[in-house]
């Protein structure tokens, strides 16, 4: 809007004689709105980035002491159990999800500078340990529910880990597909758009999980006819069933979030704050890896004894310390009297 402005004139003219000028303030302040926008939207990343970095660092910390967990049992039995294989496995795949992470831990809120090609392959490197995650779930339904024979090809090992990989890739390579040519830009983990957005919920999300419900409700069907116990008579059930939750709770607010940019992108209101609000919820789909390696560690019970017995010996490990720490200090003293009592009877 235009401004009426009243110059006095240089120094040394009249006081009374005035310029009057009119001015455009229109192009200056939507530009300083734009600034204060970009600058609250990246102190929004900022701060949930510290956040999620606490988060990983407990995640990761997690991971280790599980992978030390399993291969003290490996060690130890030189053969374990199935389902615990397939837990070390997931437990490797969210590591290496979280690791990769760090793309975005690294650089928000700004962008990693890469090709268009380094980008793609991020991203499709991302969907490939993401739903290789997923489908050693769904493995791990299938055992749980229908527990079958030994002899059944999702028991061996190869089978299984060619049905992961082969699933994983292919719905990777159709994300690539419909996702488009990468810009040499800043790189995010999803292009934003509403096709890829669609289908990155439906292939990504919402057909593993609906395979893990078709498998759940066969299993209720077979224990109700057997009157068995169904999830809670093993020991794996509980971690099964709390890290689909989060991880499914994690996955949909993403993609919910995804194909909301896509629609505000369309309509090209894709401002900063909802460019932020991408990025949190960007986060929050790392999160779940990092939530889902520590419940693990708090149900699966032999991981939970481990932890238990590892605290235990530290605490033991400190007191001994301290009592040592003890002896020491006070040991001196006795030597300084007992040395003033001799010259004192001279």
């Amino acid at each position: 809007m235009p401004l009426l402005h009243t110059d006095p004139g240089p120094i040394g003219t009249d006081s009374n004689s005035t310029a009057v000028t009119f001015i455009n303030d229109s192009t200056p302040t939507v530009a300083f709105s734009d600034y204060l926008d970009r600058i609250t939207a990246n102190d929004i990343t900022s701060r949930t980035n510290y956040a999620y970095s606490f988060l990983s660092a407990l995640g990761f910390v997690a991971a280790c002491f599980l992978l030390y967990v399993f291969l003290v049992a490996f060690r130890a039995q030189r053969r374990v159990a199935w389902l615990d294989c397939l837990l070390c496995a997931f437990s490797v795949l969210q590591l290496l999800l979280l690791l990769l992470s760090l793309y975005a831990a690294v650089h928000r809120p700004s962008f990693l500078r890469t090709s268009g090609l380094g980008c793609a392959t991020l991203s499709f490197t991302i969907n490939a340990v993401h739903g290789g995650g997923l489908l050693v779930l769904v493995v791990l339904a299938y055992i749980l529910s229908l527990d079958p024979p030994s002899q059944a090809p999702l028991r061996k090992p190869g089978v299984c880990a060619g049905v992961v990989i082969l699933g994983s890739v292919v719905v990777s390579l159709v994300l690539a597909t419909i996702g488009g040519k990468r810009e040499d830009n800043g790189c995010f983990m999803d292009p934003v758009c509403l096709p890829y957005a669609l289908a990155k919920l439906i292939l990504a999300l919402l057909v593993p999980y609906m395979i893990q419900v078709t498998l759940l409700i066969a299993g209720c069907v077979r224990q109700w006819k057997t009157k068995g116990r169904f999830l809670s008579g093993s020991e794996e059930g509980p971690v099964f069933v709390a890290v689909s939750f989060v991880l499914f709770v994690c996955g949909l607010l993403y993609c919910t979030a995804l194909i909301r940019a896509a629609l505000l992108k369309r309509k090209d209101r894709l401002v900063p704050k909802e460019e932020a609000f991408l990025n949190v919820f960007e986060f929050v789909f790392f999160s779940g890896s990092s939530f889902s390696l520590i419940l693990v560690l708090m149900l699966h019970r032999p991981c939970r004894e481990t932890l238990k017995t590892v605290m235990r010996q530290m605490r033991d490990c400190c007191k001994r310390h301290g009592q040592t720490q003890a002896h020491r200090i006070i040991a001196p003293h006795i030597e300084i009297s007992d040395a003033l009592q001799d010259i004192e009877q001279q």
